[in-house]
């Protein structure tokens, strides 16, 4: 995730795809964010509009306030105890 720009009302945001390497910017309805009890169960996800290919990466803190704020939907991953 590399940014984001804001045109209108909307937020978009800016990703890179590693399977064709394109430059996208989504919505934040093409987004979905999971967020877990540790940075590896911490990802973003979307579906790259070029390819087609299924892209999760890792979210850290500021890429979880990025998402959170533009209002991508976030799931919640509780683990099991």
């Amino acid at each position: 995730m590399s940014g984001i720009a804001a045109r209108g009302e909307s937020v978009l945001f800016m990703a890179a795809c590693p399977d064709c390497r394109a430059r996208i910017e989504l919505a934040a309805g093409a987004l979905r964010l999971a967020i877990g009890g540790s940075r590896r169960t911490t990802f973003y996800s979307f579906t790259c509009p070029e390819c087609g290919a299924a892209v999760r990466k890792p979210a850290g803190e500021r890429i979880v306030e990025l998402l959170t704020g533009g209002g991508v939907r976030t799931l919640r991953l509780h683990s099991a105890l």
